[in-house]
């Protein structure tokens, strides 16, 4: 994992995403691995602006960025709901705004990652359009 990869602690990963995403707390981003080919789940919070959705990688770059850069699409989960998108990864100089955006929606202790990790490039952010 790259420097730029803000671990999360035991207890979010172990017990708060997986309950997170099975009560509908959180979308669940569903991605194929790029070295396994599994599907592999998180919970995510897409953002939107001027009417255009998109995922940011608070934690630097991710297991799930990665591996939604090489798979290019995925599936958002939420309820019962399924939607399948096509990832289009967001230029450097554009991902300013939309992380504006993004740290409103999300509780303070996610959006300090920006702080610890302020370059906007080691956070890879993703337009998403439905296939």
């Amino acid at each position: 994992m790259a420097k730029s990869y803000i671990k999360p602690p035991l207890f979010v990963r172990r017990v708060f995403n997986p309950i997170a995403m099975r009560f509908g707390i959180a979308e669940t981003l569903a991605v194929r691995g790029r070295k396994s080919g599994e599907l592999r789940r998180v919970p995510i919070t897409p953002v939107e602006v001027d009417d255009v959705r998109y995922l940011c990688s608070p934690r630097g770059t991710t297991f799930w960025a990665l591996n939604l850069a090489a798979a290019g699409e995925g599936e958002l989960r939420h309820k019962g709901n399924v939607q399948r998108f096509k990832a289009h990864d967001v230029p450097t100089e554009e991902r300013a705004a939309i992380i504006v955006e993004y740290r409103k929606l999300v509780p303070k202790s996610v959006g300090k990652m920006f702080d610890q990790i302020p370059d906007v490039a080691e956070h890879p952010t993703f337009r998403i359009e439905p296939l």
